[in-house]
């Protein structure tokens, strides 16, 4: 037995070939058969009723004919059919359904064209019959005849008008939907194309900032092997956990483009990104490198929203990473505020610009600046009068749970 998907693939393999012109031609062709059959017949039971036989064959070959373009021309065809019938019917004996082309006429105006035009030829049409009633003296058609005749021409409107505004509506719909496909593909794009900047941001924090510390340790392990291979030893240990970080960042961050879930694997989890929580790890990261840093937490400490944890934890990291990478500063200073409406960050460093900044993209401002401004806050980075460099940063918070308060003040120093 066939499903119903088979059968509605069968019926519109032979339903396709019949749309458009082919249907047209196709229904023009079977009207003229039915009524010449029709004349024919009643000919050939009386034949001494015939009358006018030069004008009716040519008028239904006309009409017939006119409706191969009664989608092109609707309105042009349905006066040709009206005309044709003003003619056929008071001269031509016996006569034939002709009408029924000027209905169909009629029905492909009020679908194809306007219904207020179908509605008034539909009108001429019943003043023709109506005067062709009161002049003649013979009866043709009855009073209800009459009256179901003008109902045959207002049903043919109304089911024109309907299937016109049918389409209407389909159309619409179609172009919504094409719409809504755009809006939906454009918004695909537009969210991978975040998602790939987020990616490379997440990137460039997590990996500069080791990275500079690695390169920082090793220049202090390959100067300091010969005189002090202490410190050389302390300066290697420091390379070991600094890439031992970035491997473990770079993990954390990579983790989003895994199309497959490792955990359904029976795989470990990629660790969680970080935030504050683990600022006092980065603090002594820096303080390995020679740079002397303390930090200070106001006001109640709160469980934060993990984009915003993640945001205040990668700009004080490459805000360190900066003092480092382009600064001869000793010291710097780390300065998280709780408040009840946003979460300050602020990081300062007394030092001068170096003599010969580390090469780089020059796009780490930038970057802390995009995620601030992703969560609606702001982000100041300039230089102090006094030496050194200020970033100062605003990340607005949701409500949070009370977390456990820290110490006030703590220093990492080498």
């Amino acid at each position: 037995m066939r499903s119903p998907q088979q059968f509605q693939k069968r019926a519109g393999r032979w339903v396709r070939p019949w749309r458009g012109r082919r249907a047209d031609a196709a229904l023009a062709a079977a009207m003229f058969v039915v009524m010449a059959s029709i004349v024919l017949v009643a000919l050939a039971r009386d034949p001494g009723s015939l009358r006018g036989p030069g004008v009716g064959w040519p008028l239904m070959i006309v009409t017939c004919g006119a409706l191969y373009w009664r989608r092109v021309r609707p309105v042009a065809v349905c006066v040709v059919t009206m005309a044709a019938c003003a003619v056929y019917y008071p001269y031509t004996e016996p006569d034939g359904p002709l009408l029924l082309t000027f209905v169909i006429a009629l029905y492909t105006v009020a679908a194809e064209g306007s219904v207020v035009v179908a509605v008034l030829l539909g009108a001429v049409a019943m003043g023709f019959v109506a005067l062709g009633e009161l002049s003649s003296t013979v009866n043709h058609l009855q009073d209800a005849a009459l009256w179901m005749l003008a109902g045959w021409f207002v049903a043919v409107v109304a089911v024109g008008g309907v299937v016109r505004n049918r389409r209407a509506y389909l159309r619409e719909a179609e172009r919504r939907a094409l719409a809504a496909e755009r809006g939906r593909e454009e918004e695909a794009r537009r969210r991978a194309t975040e998602e790939r900047l987020r990616i490379a941001r997440e990137l460039h924090d997590a990996l500069g900032h080791n990275i500079s510390l690695i390169n920082v340790q090793a220049n202090a392990a390959l100067h300091g092997l010969a005189r002090d291979p202490g410190g050389a030893e302390a300066a290697l240990g420091a390379i070991r956990q600094a890439s031992k970080d970035a491997l473990r960042e770079l993990r954390a961050t990579l983790g989003v483009l895994r199309q497959v879930d490792e955990a359904g694997q029976g795989a470990s989890p990629a660790p969680a990104a970080p935030g504050l929580a683990r600022l006092d790890e980065l603090t002594g990261r820096a303080g390995a490198a020679g740079l002397a840093v303390r930090t200070s937490v106001e006001g109640e400490p709160r469980s934060l929203p993990p984009e915003t944890d993640l945001a205040a934890y990668r700009i004080v990291q490459e805000s360190l990473t900066n003092v480092t990478r382009h600064s001869d500063a000793a010291s710097a200073r780390v300065r998280i505020r709780y408040r009840d409406d946003a979460l300050h960050v602020e990081i300062e460093d007394d030092g001068p610009a170096a003599a010969k900044p580390s090469p780089g993209g020059g796009t780490g401002v930038d970057g802390m600046r995009e995620r601030a401004r992703a969560l609606g806050g702001e982000l100041t980075a300039r230089a102090r009068p006094g030496g050194g460099f200020h970033v100062r940063a605003r990340l607005p918070l949701r409500e949070g749970r009370p977390g456990p308060r820290p110490a006030g003040d703590r220093s990492a120093t080498p």
